[in-house]
């Protein structure tokens, strides 16, 4: 897959995309790239707080989810993050950084999504967690 437009793939509009672009998803792994902007909504003193970093992640596994129901013509499901566990932030991304998130899906059950996220900033993690996510029925 080549990079295609994230917003499409997810139910959040601006200003509260984390997201650029899609790199790759499938049944297991989903992947994003994103430009850190001044003037975002969770930019502070020139750096990408850590709520936009797990949004961030969160974002790439709804844009995952996203891409595969949109090859069945269904529209995106509206998810919410139930829980965090783990959360290491080594770095936080400064304005003009492109960050690139992998989200890894380990288990569904009914509705909830347990993944694995992980960004990285030129080849470098900055950031993991495991986020429990819950879709809307």
């Amino acid at each position: 897959m080549t990079g295609t437009d994230a917003k499409k793939y997810i139910p959040q509009g601006p200003p509260f995309v984390m997201i650029d672009e899609v790199t790759r998803a499938d049944d297991t792994i989903s992947q994003t790239s994103f430009t850190v902007r001044e003037g975002h909504l969770f930019v502070e003193n020139g750096r990408f707080t850590e709520p936009g970093l797990v949004e961030n992640m969160a974002q790439t596994a709804a844009a995952g989810t996203g891409y595969r129901s949109g090859e069945s013509g269904i529209p995106p499901q509206v998810g919410y993050i139930g829980a965090l566990k783990n959360l290491i932030i080594n770095e936080l991304p400064n304005v003009g950084d492109t960050i690139s998130t992998e989200i890894q899906f380990m288990n569904q059950v009914l509705n909830v999504h347990i993944v694995q996220g992980r960004v990285f900033k030129d080849g470098r993690e900055i950031a993991s967690c495991e986020l429990k996510i819950f879709l809307q029925q």
